[in-house]
């Protein structure tokens, strides 16, 4: 059997392709996804490095999204995506398909529905999309992560099986974050991208961190920004004078982000849905900065939830500063003790990666 993956959340699909394989390691998985994140960006994704790593064919998509999109070059991807979805799903010949959402995956949903191949979607925010809502017509089940999300979609087709989360977060094997001192550690990220506006914060704040803490910060890979190189420029200088260390990283794998998490006293991030599962999973105490440009300002929603958990305090990226920035997180790391999820919360879901597979191969058995 051959199965399309597409969409724009691999952290996702990481736990579920191994759920697939195990319970048939003959199933032929290929993967339709970015290969540069951001344009201009000359640099391969981590979706890109990861995917590749498991031996699964990737095909870059160069489609396009219409949300808040003015340019006629960009826009003019969007038929460009349909036609290249087309001939792709033509040449692999698969099965089914399985989505994780988002404006990628809508050409490859949508030209499998009329090639006659089945797919099966996953919603991984709390509040749907454009996207997903019309992956949602056209996909034989839709699974979503929160039971609030399943209004957005007929229920006849709609279960709710959780989001699925890395076995790797709950583990520390590594020592890579080591230290000598007792200060505690706060661990930065953005997700698989990075934020060229929270990486500007911290160089501008640096010092003043590592006064109080060490930092483990991932900063995502942009050619165009080169953020690494700017602040491994900054830390250079004073890494002799500060009580802190500093652990920059392009992208934290999976070899050490059990670490990172694991000697995390406060994470600060963006508030994707992967993110804001992890950190429930984990029960983190985070400071979370929302992107507020991105649709139905989920990523708001996101962080609300987290916040009503307890877990959580929301910082809106038009009061973020340096000043800010320092004086909250010193905050937190003070009160730490305030922060205390909910234990009844039943809103993660442990074998959504098993559930998740078993709807898929529903669909790969009727196909055959």
């Amino acid at each position: 059997m051959r199965l399309v993956i597409t969409g724009g959340h691999h952290s996702s699909a990481l736990p579920v392709i191994k759920k697939l394989k195990e319970t048939d390691p003959t199933l032929q998985i290929f993967w339709l996804g970015h290969k540069h994140s951001l344009k201009g960006d000359t640099h391969e994704t981590l979706e890109y490095k990861e995917i590749t790593s498991l031996g699964i064919p990737f095909y870059e998509l160069k489609a396009g999204k219409v949300y808040k999109i003015t340019s006629l070059s960009r826009l003019i991807l969007v038929p460009f995506g349909f036609i290249q979805a087309f001939f792709i799903l033509l040449s692999i010949k698969p099965d089914a398909i399985l989505s994780f959402g988002g404006y990628l995956a809508v050409p490859v949903v949508v030209s499998g529905f009329f090639l006659g191949i089945p797919s099966v979607t996953h919603e991984q925010t709390v509040v749907a999309g454009y996207a997903n809502k019309v992956i949602g017509w056209f996909a034989k089940k839709v699974l979503i992560s929160w039971k609030a999300s399943a209004k957005y979609f007929p229920a006849g087709k709609t279960v709710f099986t959780g989001i699925p989360l890395r076995e790797s977060i709950f583990k520390s094997n590594s020592t890579a974050f080591e230290t000598g001192n007792t200060l505690p550690y706060v661990y930065i990220t953005a997700g698989k991208t990075g934020s060229h506006m929270i990486n500007e914060t911290v160089k501008q704040s640096l010092s003043e961190l590592l006064a109080f803490c060490n930092v483990i910060h991932q900063v995502g890979d942009y050619s165009v920004t080169n953020d690494f190189d700017r602040l491994n420029a900054i830390y250079e200088p004073i890494k002799s004078l500060t009580k802190g260390k500093y652990f920059i990283r392009k992208f934290i794998f999976e070899d050490e982000i059990g670490e990172a998490f694991d000697k995390a006293s406060l994470v600060v991030s963006r508030s994707g849905a992967h993110t804001i599962s992890e950190l429930l999973a984990l029960k983190k105490p985070a400071l979370l900065i929302p992107i507020p440009w991105v649709s139905h300002n989920e990523q708001f929603e996101n962080a609300q939830l987290l916040q009503s958990q307890g877990l959580a305090r929301v910082l809106p990226e038009s009061e973020l500063s340096a000043d800010t920035f320092v004086s909250t997180i010193k905050d937190m790391l003070v009160n730490r003790r305030s922060f205390l999820i909910n234990e009844d919360s039943n809103l993660l879901n442990a074998d959504a990666a098993e559930l998740i597979s078993n709807e898929t191969f529903k669909i790969l058995n009727k196909k055959n």
